[in-house]
């Protein structure tokens, strides 16, 4: 929709008469969001950055430092937490690389209305358990190199290098499953002292990310009731009554740097959240459980057992990103508090007064045609099927067909009209994207159905779209030599 003629201050105050809300909302002291960008067509920077505003977000963490994304933040005085990924940790055990990476993308933007960097994230979550070690060698280093260059660069007092850490990094004896008795995970603990140790002497907070519904994912014997904030049968720890994982969860990290000498220190949760869809306890019904439990409780300060008082925390996430990694789990495409769009998902209160309403979503979101992609019901040869939507799955985002999902009530046609469809989008509606060997057709009608979406992409000057339609060819001319 086109704005023209009418001022954003103007836009806002109808807003306000509209839904009663005002676009400048104070959110809830130290909170942030996350901004991840793994998405086959992202909204342009500078229009994320506007909806951040317009909600009173001030601070967000982002996985890189993409000159796009800060130009867009230049001058909007948001705190940043920029990032190195886990695949230059190595690169940044040099020295001289590291300083060139802090001159790059922190020095570059340390002026007058430029960038507010407060922290450099170095790697993401480096140690967890699945990686199997492949960054335990590189991570000290590459954050001892990082605060050097930043404390060389006279940066070192207003910008804190930090390593987002997952909440696997620290656990209680099987013998003694408590807060009280947080340790550092055994294979790591030597390494994780020396990063304690250093974070401390550079007055640099420790970051965790923790994420309650990873308790109950794939865990049906796990309370339900204890992944959120409203009531549970408590765990009683030392006469401290748990009543919910993020608190239990927060306290065994208290415990585990206590057991380092360090009980004191700061703590950040960069990622904290709720997934909306691809799994039977994603939804958003649950989401808006979760923060409703979670605003709350930062807006009160309530803190925790062991650390009372407010904890900086960022939301996870932003945005859905349909081209993230589900090796995970299909819900990891589902995290935003807006969708893949910038249209909010359901009423949330950033505030913390329990005042839920829709956020304000992206202003001046072009889309593409009016057009889906469909199962040709007039195919006659069907053997083919299976192969097509599974490369149209492989090519494109399906995690909502998924067992529990928005989508898994679809009959097979529509199982296969979703995944013709998704694939579509992702190639920009390209005529030759919606052939599959004849079994799919274009519709202008809309097919999506009670819970399940059928989407139209947004128009992107930057969108990733896998494979090309040679691609698509090839199966084309292949399939029928294979089966």
């Amino acid at each position: 929709m086109k704005t023209s003629g009418v001022s954003r201050r103007n836009m806002c105050l109808w807003r306000f008469v509209l839904v009663g809300c005002l676009c400048y909302s104070v959110v809830v002291d130290g909170l942030g969001v996350n901004w991840g960008t793994m998405a086959t067509h992202k909204l342009p920077p500078k229009t994320v950055v506007q909806m951040l505003k317009d909600n009173g977000i001030k601070k967000v963490k982002l996985f890189d430092a993409d000159s796009s994304t800060m130009s867009a933040l230049a001058g909007s005085d948001i705190e940043v937490m920029i990032a190195i990924p886990n695949d230059q940790l190595a690169a940044m055990n040099d020295y001289d690389r590291a300083k060139q990476w802090v001159n790059r993308n922190v020095t570059r933007y340390n002026f007058n209305g430029g960038v507010n960097i407060k922290y450099v994230a170095v790697g993401n979550e480096p140690f967890l358990s699945s990686y199997n070690g492949s960054f335990i060698n590189t991570t000290f280093p590459a954050l001892q190199n990082i605060q050097n260059a930043l404390n060389e660069a006279r940066l070192g007092d207003s910008i804190k290098a930090t390593v987002p850490l997952n909440a696997d990094v620290y656990n209680s004896p099987v013998n003694n499953p408590v807060p009280s008795a947080g340790q550092f995970r055994s294979d790591i603990s030597g390494i994780m002292a020396q990063i304690v140790n250093f974070l401390s002497k550079n007055n640099a907070p420790f970051t965790v990310n923790i994420y309650p519904f990873l308790s109950l994912y794939g865990n049906d014997n796990f309370p339900v009731n204890y992944a959120f904030f409203d009531g549970a049968t408590p765990i009683v720890d030392n006469g401290i009554q748990y009543t919910n994982v993020f608190d239990a969860n927060f306290d065994t990290l208290v415990s585990a740097l206590k057991s380092v000498g360090h009980g004191d220190m700061t703590i950040l949760v960069g990622e904290v959240g709720w997934p909306t869809d691809g799994d039977k306890n994603a939804n958003i019904g649950n989401a808006y459980r979760f923060y409703n439990g979670l605003l709350p409780r930062l807006a009160a300060n309530t803190g925790t057992p062991l650390r009372p008082g407010s904890i900086e925390v960022y939301l996870f996430s932003l945005i859905d990103e349909d081209a993230k990694s589900i090796a995970p789990g299909s819900f990891e495409r589902h995290w935003g508090i807006f969708r893949y769009d910038g249209q909010p998902k359901f009423g949330i209160d950033l505030t913390g007064q329990g005042q839920n309403r829709l956020l304000i979503g992206a202003q001046n979101v072009q889309y593409l045609s009016q057009r889906w992609c469909m199962f040709n019901p007039n195919a006659k040869d069907l053997s083919k099927l299976a192969d097509n939507i599974n490369y149209a799955c492989t090519f494109s985002d399906c995690t909502s067909l998924e067992y529990g999902s928005s989508c898994n009530g679809l009959d097979a046609n529509g199982n296969a009209s979703y995944a013709f469809n998704m694939y579509y989008q992702v190639q920009n509606q390209n005529d030759m994207a919606c052939n599959f060997q004849g079994l799919a057709m274009v519709t202008t009608q809309n097919l999506s159905t009670g819970t399940c979406d059928f989407m139209i992409q947004i128009v992107s000057s930057s969108s990733s779209l896998g494979p090309s339609l040679l691609g698509l060819a090839v199966l084309t001319l292949l399939t029928p030599l294979l089966l």
